[in-house]
């Protein structure tokens, strides 16, 4: 089950208390304070790890606590610390105050650390408060509580190509095809209820870009019609995003008008979105229809366009190498 948004409780650990002890030793009838101090508290810790891809351990358990100090022994023995609760997050992590809505932090690199909440601190031992007046004190301070807070986890896919098209245009089909991940794909709209995120690899020096399969958007997505704003935040964070247009006009659909719909609808959701770099790929070239309404579309799009079809696999080898140079390219610079 993917899950792209969350709802924790989470605990920092207590303090342990200071200790009051005094020696007992034979020969030391009048020995001194010898009560150390607790232990603080474990923090709660986000760490960002590129080996998850959502937030699906945190739907089964939604309150997290670290562990607690332990308090402070007699002959000068300190409690030992809490141990921290460390949360694996996927990259593209946005963390967000439940009461305020604010974000608080994000992770988007692999190994990010951030400590969320402090541990409490242990408590003073008698040990502490021993003076020339009071040879024998009995004061000692209880740890301290560890900060609490409820959060929301909020995921945006990060990925090198971001697939944007309308239902049944052959995002999933091409996802399958250029890299390893299987994303559901029919004859039938919405068979991708949320996003994939597949592997495309380069013999060039062995390098790999992320591809996600984006599911279909609908016109009034930037409303949040069908499941508009949960697909559209992955977008937010693809460095470029591939247009793929369904060329038949299958449904009696106009591929043109399909192509003006996916751009308003981006930018009425995002303005900053129309702005990343972007390529389009013409899917169904097939079909004898494709080809004379690729002919209209070409007259109204001034923007380089790949020719494919997944079905009969023409041009995908050169869609390939020319998402990795336009990758490269708009890396560059």
């Amino acid at each position: 089950m993917f899950v792209d948004e969350v709802k924790v409780s989470l605990i920092a650990g207590n303090g342990g208390s200071g200790c009051v002890s005094f020696r007992r030793a034979k020969y030391e009838p009048m020995g001194g304070p010898n009560g150390g101090d607790g232990g603080n508290g474990g923090n709660i810790i986000l760490k960002c790890d590129d080996n998850i891809n959502h937030l699906g351990a945190f739907s089964y358990k939604s309150q997290w606590k670290a562990e607690n100090g332990e308090p402070g022994r007699g002959r000068d023995q300190y409690g030992k610390k809490g141990k921290d609760c460390i949360l694996k997050v996927p990259p593209g992590s946005i963390i967000q105050d439940i009461e305020t809505g604010k974000k608080i932090t994000e992770l988007v690199k692999s190994q990010q650390e951030v400590v969320l909440l402090k541990g409490g601190k242990g408590g003073l031992g008698n040990i502490h408060y021993k003076s020339s007046i009071n040879q024998s004190p009995r004061q000692s301070t209880p740890g301290t509580e560890g900060q609490k807070r409820e959060f929301k986890i909020v995921l945006k896919t990060i990925a090198d190509i971001g697939l944007v098209g309308f239902p049944n245009a052959g995002k999933s089909s091409l996802t399958r095809l250029l890299t390893k991940a299987h994303p559901k794909a029919a004859a039938y709209p919405f068979t991708t209820l949320h996003p994939h995120v597949g592997v495309i690899e380069f013999d060039k020096n062995y390098e790999r870009l992320l591809i996600a399969d984006i599911p279909g958007l609908i016109e009034g997505a930037h409303l949040d019609k069908g499941l508009g704003h949960k697909f559209l935040r992955h977008i937010e964070r693809c460095r470029v995003l591939l247009f793929i247009i369904d060329m038949s006009g299958s449904d009696g659909r106009e591929p043109l008008e399909d192509y003006q719909q996916l751009y308003n609808e981006l930018l009425l959701y995002n303005k900053e979105l129309v702005k990343k770099p972007k390529m389009i790929a013409v899917n169904k070239m097939d079909l004898s229809e494709s080809v004379e309404n690729l002919k209209n579309f070409k007259n109204e799009i001034n923007h380089p366009i790949n020719e494919i079809s997944c079905l009969s696999n023409d041009g995908l080898n050169e869609l390939k190498e020319k998402i990795y140079s336009f990758v490269k390219a708009e890396t560059a610079e």
